[in-house]
């Protein structure tokens, strides 16, 4: 069984994210060949983001930490820990109202691509 806390990768995370020139720091924490699922930790310091970006295919964020602005062609969601969205599947941003960390999971199909 592994086992990963959270608490502490997203404490070591916006550590980093705080000092880092883009504002973010991220560590992919389950994901390998043998998993149909990604699992990616991202740290975002206060008024960073990511800008829009393709959509991963299927895939959901989950607050783990902080507020964030998730935005799409058709609205925008806003966060706080413990909320979960599905990632809408068109170009879409986040951007982190306030320090903040969220997990990002992802279907890879059955081949772990």
């Amino acid at each position: 069984m592994n086992s990963v806390s959270l608490p502490t990768v997203v404490d070591e995370l916006l550590s980093e994210a705080r000092t880092a020139r883009s504002g973010r720091a991220a560590r992919t924490i389950r994901g390998h060949v043998e998993h149909n699922l990604r699992h990616t930790v991202i740290a975002l310091a206060a008024g960073k983001g990511l800008a829009d970006h393709e959509s991963p295919g299927e895939a959901t964020l989950q607050v783990l930490r902080g507020t964030v602005r998730l935005t799409a062609p058709d609205g925008e969601w806003r966060g706080t820990a413990g909320d979960l969205v599905d990632i809408p599947n068109v170009r879409h941003g986040l951007t982190a109202d306030e320090d903040a960390a969220v997990l990002l999971t992802v279907a890879l199909g059955s081949s772990g691509a």
